[in-house]
């Protein structure tokens, strides 16, 4: 079965960093683009980051712009999110999403077909 599995997250203080993986499974990674996705209690979800099937385009929330940093490594059916300069802003649910081709549309949720259940990033200050 399809499966997207963060890990990462964690407790840590303003101006840490962290990074956060999304490992994949039931389906061919290269073919996909991989989204970041984080939601505060309260808030609606909103699209952090995203990174197509080849690496060769990323997007970036202009909250996150410079201070993180998307990748992709296939051959371990891996994406990451390494997040530095942390606020308490950045304190959310985070989850990755896998779309097949990759739209302009990216920061969508109806861009993705496959979603994981989301890793707890919490900052403190």
């Amino acid at each position: 079965q399809v499966q997207l599995v963060e890990s990462g997250g964690g407790l840590v203080q303003a101006g840490g960093s962290l990074r956060l993986s999304c490992t994949t499974s039931g389906f061919t990674l290269d073919y996909y683009t991989i989204g970041w996705f984080r939601q505060a209690p309260g808030k609606e979800r909103e699209a952090v980051s995203c990174i197509s099937s080849s690496g060769g385009i990323t997007n970036y929330a202009d909250s996150v712009k410079g201070r993180f940093t998307i990748s992709r490594d296939n051959s371990k059916n891996t994406v990451y999110l390494q997040m530095n300069s942390l606020k308490a802003e950045d304190t959310a649910v985070y989850y990755c999403a896998a779309n097949r081709r990759y739209t302009i549309l990216w920061r969508l949720d109806s861009s993705y077909d496959y979603w994981g259940q989301g890793t707890q990033v919490t900052v403190s200050s």
